[in-house]
């Protein structure tokens, strides 16, 4: 008989160098069915090392004559992982992002599924014997065969990497700061402040961070109640999946309060004619034979969520499956929480990145396994599960910055969400009290039919929104005006509650040197170090950077400074001041939630009553839902506004009104100031009249004039390079001139380059272009030739961000 050749596989590799290269199937493995989608461990290199790939072709060309292809190792199961129009998406990623299929899939799956510390367990006489990967790779093929033969015969089973308590624990601070550690212990004050940014940490990285002998340490603040060691359930950042349970009773807090807004009753709610005429309107988009999108335009309060529950039961109905995705954990937590109390009878499954990557990957796997339909609730990284019959994708607050990935692998999740309708012919729905103007000018033009939700449920009506001019407060005493601070004593007199906006943490944004006029500023930022008096550190925001305070200035070395300014840390110390007796302020941003379960905690606490006063950064501005909240004061409308971004003023107007909408939700009318320097700026007349359409004629008239998005293409080139390398303006201002040469070739405006408003991040000087253009292609071009023009080695980084949202 003839000898049956073995397939060739075309195989990405889910690490560096992310490469696609082709591997002959085992010829160990001859009668395995080999399929796209699946993961195998491949050799790589002549040390033997191990890789972990995709097969993205299980059929591919066979190589060129005189070329040695190696063999495969084993593969990673024995059905694809990854459907074909998983695979597609992922191209269609590649190609628009400029990057390969492997740096694409090693972004997206989780971690647990790029290792190659996979066992083999082989059963036969005697005691079952357990085989690691390379142990494998280092058999001779007779030795291999057997254990081909005995794979397709079920008498292997693969197991995941080999138990390891170090990676299956996770280390957790369990006390804010300050923590009553000596200053003397500096290890243990270097560990509880790495816990603290870093959140839930498996232990094995903590050892690779600190070395093995920080058991000792650990065990030491475990011991004190200070951190908590055990496996990643205990250290979740939402309630978990079997409790249904929260500090609030029964169904958590006021779980599903926003599903009507006044109108639930039970476990379910009655939609009003507006939310009923909406959701059948897309149940019918849902049942047609061709993708649709649709945008949901309702004011805060109008109970937008009712009518996404409604469309997902439908579409469960239907046999097919549905993601409801928020643009920050809280809020999803709620979604999911609203979600099992009206669809509870289905499967629901919550994923986000506070989650640990265990228990990530499991839900990635048990997804992947599935072939009934499901419902997903998460943030932006949920949407890249791979969902059975996927049938409806829903973006709440899809006008959120936080629906951009900006980091690693750059992507814009409404148009992920976009591409994986279109495949499926599914449903997308956009929803927002304040959309994004290039999705509501897509809805303008007709591209987009829109469903319009234009009254609160239950009868409330939208606050009186005043303006308060502190062109010349001093804010010795206090950052809130005399009138601000007089309507917030009133409010809490009355026994009812207020929220305040500050999207400013930390004590103290500068600290100011007495003695000889220096900011404290980090090294690697040359930004103004944060003061965090609980913590008693200066922190840069930004790389992380932090410093015990006090320490003395670095220009000369005093020890006296001036905090200045006020953040939601030193806002909330000062309010307990000037409030009535035995009232209580609570904070909410991410300082104060950095410990797990510590968010839900604040926000129940506020809707039982427990507190008075609620500040926070914009994490309170969206989504949350207080009967009792009949005051709202943003304390520096400004803040933002006059970024270098073209964006700023369609910013400040969606946080404001966003922050607007907390106040009046109940039976009592509501109230907001606010506080501003500049009360001619044309934004603030839309803000007041929360007028949505008129600010978007006003913005969409500016934006044609200056030739920005959506009458253009837009896209940012961004360079990098360590502070002390001389060679790298040299290399910018080259980059700069082939960019315009070839610009002028491929129709496309080259603006640059300039220096990023945060010139010098993380010890690396920044620069930036612009490219303006009518179409992708030409400005995909433009970075391609940049790119390939650049110096290697990795002195100079360069990216590509197609329509920025961030232009920092």
């Amino acid at each position: 008989m003839p000898v049956r050749t073995p397939p060739m596989l075309s195989v990405a590799l889910l690490s560096p160098p992310y490469v696609t290269l082709h591997y002959a199937a085992p010829s160990w493995l001859p009668v395995f069915a080999w399929q796209p989608g699946m993961r195998v461990a491949v050799p790589l290199g002549k040390a033997g090392g191990l890789r972990v790939g995709v097969v993205l072709d299980a059929d591919a060309p066979a190589a060129p004559e005189g070329v040695e292809v190696k063999e495969a190792l084993w593969p990673l199961e024995r059905m694809p992982l990854l459907t074909p129009d998983y695979l597609e998406m992922v191209r269609q990623l590649a190609v628009r992002h400029l990057a390969s299929p492997g740096d694409v899939l090693g972004s997206l799956l989780p971690a647990g599924l790029r290792t190659s510390r996979v066992r083999l367990r082989l059963f036969g006489e005697g005691k079952p014997r357990t085989l690691q990967l390379k142990d494998v790779g280092r058999m001779g093929e007779a030795e291999r065969r057997v254990l081909g033969e005995a794979w397709t015969g079920g008498q292997l089973e693969m197991l995941d990497a080999a138990f390891d308590a170090d990676a299956s624990e996770v280390c957790v601070v369990t006390k804010d700061p300050p923590w009553p550690v000596r200053p003397s212990a500096k290890r243990q004050i270097e560990l509880l402040e790495y816990l603290w940014e870093k959140g839930a940490v498996p232990r094995s990285v903590v050892t690779g961070a600190f070395g093995a002998s920080c058991a000792a340490v650990l065990g030491t603040l475990a011991e004190r109640g200070l951190v908590a060691v055990g496996p990643p359930q205990a250290v979740c950042a939402c309630a978990p999946e079997d409790d249904d349970a929260g500090a609030g009773g029964e169904s958590g807090p006021a779980c599903v309060a926003e599903l009507a807004d006044g109108n639930g009753h039970g476990g379910g709610y009655v939609l009003t004619p507006a939310q009923r005429g909406a959701a059948d309107e897309f149940a019918a988009a849902l049942d047609a034979p061709h993708p649709e999108t649709r945008l949901l335009y309702g004011i805060t309060g109008s109970g937008k969520t009712a009518v996404y529950l409604e469309l997902a039961a439908h579409t469960l109905r239907q046999g097919r499956s549905v993601m409801l995705l928020a643009p920050e954990v809280a809020l999803a937590c709620k979604l999911h929480r609203a979600a099992r109390t009206v669809c509870g009878g289905q499967d629901i499954f919550l994923f986000h990145g506070y989650q640990s990557p265990g228990e990530r990957e499991r839900t990635f796997r048990a997804i992947a396994a599935r072939t009934e339909p499901c419902l997903v609730v998460g943030t932006r990284s949920a949407l890249f599960l791979p969902v059975p019959a996927l049938g409806t994708i829903v973006l709440d607050e899809e006008h959120d910055a936080s629906f951009k990935q900006d980091e690693g692998m750059v992507y814009q999740a409404k148009e992920v969400a976009h591409f994986r309708m279109q495949q499926v012919r599914g449903l997308l729905v956009l929803g927002s009290a304040t959309p994004d103007v290039k999705t509501f000018h897509a809805a303008r033009s007709g591209h987009i039919p829109v469903a319009r939700l234009s009254d609160r449920v239950g009868g409330g009506t939208l606050p009186d929104v005043e303006l308060v001019d502190i062109k010349g407060l001093s804010t010795a005493e206090s950052l809130l005006a005399p009138q601000s601070l007089q309507a917030l004593r009133e409010v809490v007199e009355r026994g009812e509650q207020a929220v305040i906006l500050l999207n400013r943490r930390g004590y103290a944004p500068l600290m100011y040197c007495l003695d000889c006029g220096a900011v404290a500023r980090c090294p690697q930022c040359e930004i103004g170090l944060t003061y965090h008096k609980g913590r008693e550190r200066l922190v840069c925001h930004y790389c992380g950077h932090s410093v015990p305070y006090p320490a003395p200035c670095e220009a000369c070395r005093g020890l006296h400074f001036l905090p200045m300014g006020e953040g939601t840390e030193k806002l909330e110390e000062s309010l307990a001041h000037l409030l009535p007796p035995g009232s209580r302020v609570l904070r909410l941003d991410r300082d104060s939630t950095r410990r797990p379960g510590r968010m839900e905690a604040i926000l129940d606490s506020f809707a039982r009553g427990e507190a008075q006063v609620l500040v926070g950064t914009q994490m309170l501005s969206k989504g949350h839902h207080f009967p009792e909240v009949t005051l709202a004061i943003v304390a520096d409308g400004d803040l933002g506004l006059n970024l270098p971004d073209y964006r700023a003023a369609e910013r400040t107007f969606q946080l404001l009104v966003q922050a607007s909408g907390r106040a009046g939700r109940g039976e009592k009318p509501g109230r907001v100031f606010i506080q501003t320097r500049d009360p001619a700026h044309y934004c603030w007349q839309f803000v007041r009249a929360a007028d949505y359409e008129g600010f978007f004629d006003e913005e969409i008239r500016r934006r044609e004039r200056r030739r920005y998005p959506p009458f253009v293409k837009l896209a940012l080139v961004r360079a990098s390079f360590p502070a002390d390398w001389d060679k790298g303006m040299a290399y910018v201002e080259q980059l700069t001139a082939l960019a315009r040469e070839r610009g002028r070739a491929h129709g496309v405006m080259v603006l640059g380059h300039t220096p990023s408003p945060l010139a010098l991040l993380r010890g690396r000087k920044r620069f930036q272009w612009a490219l303006k253009g009518p179409e992708w292609p030409g400005i995909r071009a433009v970075f391609h030739e940049m790119r390939a023009a650049a110096p290697r080695g990795g002195q100079l980084r360069l990216g590509l961000d197609i329509d920025p949202v961030n232009m920092l």
